[in-house]
């Protein structure tokens, strides 16, 4: 017997999902640092912060409760005006951002801060929380969009931070279950640890299943059916979205290509390698005949090979 709907409600509702509470304390120390960072960026320089965006699963309401495999990042993009698009500009930001961080928090360790790829990162060790901070060059045509910068590939691609979170939000209006979906297709990934798989990546397989297939009615078999995509598909068909529909197709030829909802040029998925990609599809296999045999057996520690140790359907 399959777990009711019910069943694995209750295991989101009260294991997975960030509390309300944990929500409002996170959103005031966040804001703490917007300010803090807004403020500094115009003391010491000369840009212009046009507005500021928190972004990512803890705006679209997908982040997972944290736990010692359960990290909590926030992500906040800074869209800055007055800048021309260049290496040297891109550069910089990151640097500044970085250095400014610095001076906000000058108790913090060293290793609270870091820059990555796309973001300067500083980490709360307190509350447990990572705020990324991405500064993005403010499109003139139009002010949701920006362009980002990879200092790794030195590429910089046009994002849409609000049109990610909109996105999610009109599945989620489709689909009552869609977060829900999100949020255990999460905690798999972070028990079973497929490289290169990232959370939008998620997010965007499972709202291509909803939009090819319609709305959930039984939660347990749409799970089981997003394993069976990856495992059946071996991640080689491309996903596209109604929201790309009216642009012009570019062609891809990277292993894996999930399309940007927010920017058709730009594929989500392009640094997963070959071999991330096998161990992937791998990994989605093992846990797709695991899922499936626990729903005939209907037995919770067959389940918990998928979800891990605190998968629990009451109290």
């Amino acid at each position: 017997m399959s777990l009711k709907n019910s069943d694995l409600q209750y295991y989101d509702g009260n294991i997975l999902r960030l509390s309300s509470e944990k929500r409002k304390e996170y959103h005031a120390q966040v804001d703490n640092l917007i300010a803090e960072l807004r403020k500094h960026i115009t003391v010491n320089s000369d840009l212009k912060v046009k507005k500021v965006v928190k972004a990512g699963s803890f705006a679209k309401f997908t982040i997972l409760k944290k736990t010692a495999e359960d990290d909590i990042d926030v992500d906040v993009v800074f869209y800055i005006d007055g800048k021309n698009i260049d290496d040297t500009t891109l550069d910089n930001l990151n640097d500044l951002i970085y250095s400014l961080l610095t001076k906000i928090y000058p108790t913090k360790a060293v290793e609270d801060f870091e820059i990555q790829r796309r973001a300067a990162t500083v980490t709360f060790v307190k509350s447990g929380i990572s705020v990324d901070i991405v500064p993005v060059i403010q499109d003139e045509l139009d002010p949701n969009h920006g362009w980002q910068y990879d200092l790794k590939s030195k590429e910089r691609n046009l994002t849409c931070a609000p049109c990610h979170i909109q996105f999610i939000q009109d599945r989620k209006n489709s689909d009552k279950h869609y977060r829900t979906l999100v949020r255990m297709a999460k905690r798999w990934k972070n028990f079973a640890c497929p490289p290169g798989l990232k959370s939008f990546h998620i997010e965007l397989i499972l709202a291509y299943l909803q939009d090819r297939d319609g709305p959930t009615q039984n939660i347990e078999q749409r799970f089981r059916e997003f394993l069976g995509f990856i495992a059946q598909s071996e991640l080689n068909k491309r996903i596209d979205f109604p929201e790309n529909s009216a642009k012009i197709e570019k062609y891809f030829s990277d292993p894996v290509v999930i399309i940007d909802p927010a920017n058709h040029e730009n594929n989500v998925a392009s640094r997963i390698t070959p071999n991330e990609k096998e161990q992937i599809v791998n990994i989605a296999l093992k846990a797709w005949e695991t899922a499936n045999y626990a729903s005939v057996e209907d037995d919770i520690d067959i389940w918990k090979e998928v979800f891990g140790n605190k998968f629990k359907i009451k109290d």
